[in-house]
């Protein structure tokens, strides 16, 4: 990212990089920012740039911002697992979600940054029948006779019965 904006010019992209020794030539970056500050700029941001973390699109997609993400590499040492790497799959043909296969790509992405569409809005809040669901569901005891058959439809699935 801050080949890319130094190569181009830019001197108005911020990042979170955490702790590191890395000194940025073009980008105003941060080992962490507090949340109300890092909203802020997200907020501000004409396009999001990150991990595979399901917290960094879900935001992209609550604000209406176009996200690019690029997984972190377990292979690499750069997570504990494949998870992001999964989730890249999940969101490759989802709208607003622009999926870097590498460091390549990314450029690429950004290079065309102007062009890349948000998905349409979505609500950061749940639909009003879903949480009357979940509240009746949370309220409403289960009858004794209910978890009975659902024993019994467990241990005949498992073999037990």
């Amino acid at each position: 990212m801050d080949e890319w904006a130094s190569r181009c010019g830019r001197s108005d992209i911020f990042a979170q990089i955490g702790p590191s020794d890395y000194k940025a030539k073009a980008l105003n970056s941060f080992a962490f920012l507090d949340q109300g500050a890092f909203a802020a700029l997200q907020a501000e941001a004409r396009l999001l740039v990150s991990h595979a973390g399901m917290g960094s699109i879900i935001t992209a997609l609550e604000l209406g911002k176009p996200i690019i993400i690029l997984a972190r590499d377990h292979r690499r040492g750069e997570h504990r697992n494949g998870h992001q790497i999964a989730t890249l799959q999940q969101f490759r043909s989802f709208p607003g979600v622009f999926i870097a296969d590498d460091e390549e790509h990314l450029i690429s992405l950004l290079d065309r940054a102007d062009s890349l569409a948000a998905s349409p809005q979505l609500s950061s809040e749940a639909p009003e029948e879903f949480l009357q669901k979940l509240t009746d569901f949370i309220e409403k005891p289960v009858s004794p006779s209910r978890i009975s058959q659902l024993r019994n439809r467990l241990s005949r699935r498992h073999g037990s019965a």
